[in-house]
């Protein structure tokens, strides 16, 4: 049975997208509007009763968070995603819960409070806050790039599609990595992806 996605490309579906790209596997993808109040109605809620995207339906089995299912995606699919030992697949968790909690709660206030916000919604206290946050988290990430190429390694895996995904926000918002080349230079390989050109593609439209 076919992989079924879905969700709007421009959101946290697209990190989804980008990981059945780099796969190659066949997929269909169902948009899910979310800011029109789609994810809500219950056709959708059947499949996620948070009413979040993305979700996908791998034959019988739903997920749905989209760092988790992108984990998921290279366990059992492997291609350019493989994790090649249970050591490199606890790293690959720890590496997308470090993201999600130590780096998204910084990007996603800045966010909000830069793009997404009407301007008279928008604090500035918490974009200094969330500027100065941020750089523990990109000091940790720079430490480590510059000991190797990837996350795991010398090749590309799950793990920086991951983070890749949540620290690309950053130059969303046009946050100065001059700081730290190593994670400028990391994320740009991971962004350059033809998998991720793709998607880029998808979101355009």
């Amino acid at each position: 049975m076919a992989l079924t996605i879905y969700g709007a490309a421009a959101s946290r579906t697209s990190r989804v997208l980008w990981a059945v790209e780099e796969l190659g596997i066949p997929y269909e993808h169902v948009p899910v509007n979310h800011r029109l109040g789609e994810s809500r109605k219950p056709e959708h809620l059947s499949l996620n009763p948070n009413g979040h995207i993305p979700v996908i339906k791998d034959g019988e089995v739903v997920l749905w968070e989209s760092l988790a299912i992108n984990l998921y995606l290279a366990k059992k699919y492997g291609g350019a995603l493989a994790l090649k030992s249970v050591e490199d697949e606890g790293r690959a968790i720890m590496w997308s819960m470090w993201a999600l909690t130590e780096v998204e709660p910084h990007s996603n206030g800045l966010l909000q409070h830069t793009m997404m916000l009407p301007e008279d919604k928008r604090q500035p206290a918490i974009v200094s806050a969330a500027k100065e946050g941020v750089k523990a988290p990109l000091n940790v990430l720079e430490g480590v790039l510059g000991k190797s190429d990837y996350l795991l390694g010398s090749a590309f895996s799950v793990a920086d599609l991951n983070v890749s995904s949540l620290v690309s926000t950053l130059t969303r918002v046009q946050y100065d990595l001059a700081a730290w080349p190593k994670v400028a230079a990391w994320l740009a390989k991971c962004s350059n992806r033809p998998a991720m050109a793709k998607v880029r593609a998808m979101v355009a439209h």
